[in-house]
Formats: structure tokens, C-alpha cells, sequence
């Protein structure tokens, strides 16, 4: 479900933002909701990238402290047994 929310511009940028959105083909909320899906895609992007580089830095640090315990608190052998939400 689409929120409606407001902005203030000053004159000078929102010429400029309706500007760029009629020559995008898009009208000025378009174009704005846009430009912020974006932004947030890409930050997200960004943390995600982020994120799997510092696992493939500390994988083999993780790995010798904690081991490969999967899901702790289950008997070492598990190797017959399925997790309870496992489809």
C-alpha cells in the first residue's frame, strides 16, 4: 500500500525536478518516489556488499572459535535429524 507524504522545495530546485521528470516522461511525484526508491535500493545494495565482505574476511576466524555448529543447542550428531521448520 502506497503512504502519501510531503515535501517542501524551494522554487529553483522543484523547476529543476520538474524539469528533469518531463524530460523522463514523468510527472513530478514519479519522478521524486523514483529517485528515492533508488537511493534506498542502492543503500541497501551497498550494506549488503558490505556485509558479505566482512563474512568473507573473518569466515575462517568465525569458523575456528565458534566451529561449524549449525543450530546450537541440538546433539553433535545431527546428521539424520531435520530442523523443525525445514520444508
Amino acid at each position: 500500500m502506497a503512504k502519501q507524504t510531503n515535501i517542501r522545495l524551494d522554487d529553483e530546485i522543484r523547476a529543476a525536478a520538474e524539469e528533469r521528470a518531463k524530460r523522463r516522461g514523468l510527472s513530478l511525484q514519479g519522478y521524486l518516489a523514483d529517485l528515492i526508491e533508488q537511493d534506498v535500493n542502492e543503500s541497501r545494495a551497498a550494506f549488503m556488499a558490505g556485509a558479505q565482505a566482512f563474512l568473507g574476511s573473518y569466515a575462517s576466524a568465525f569458523e575456528e572459535e565458534l566451529g561449524e555448529d549449525r543450530y546450537p543447542g541440538l546433539p553433535a550428531d545431527t546428521s539424520c535429524q531435520t530442523p523443525r521448520n525445514a520444508a
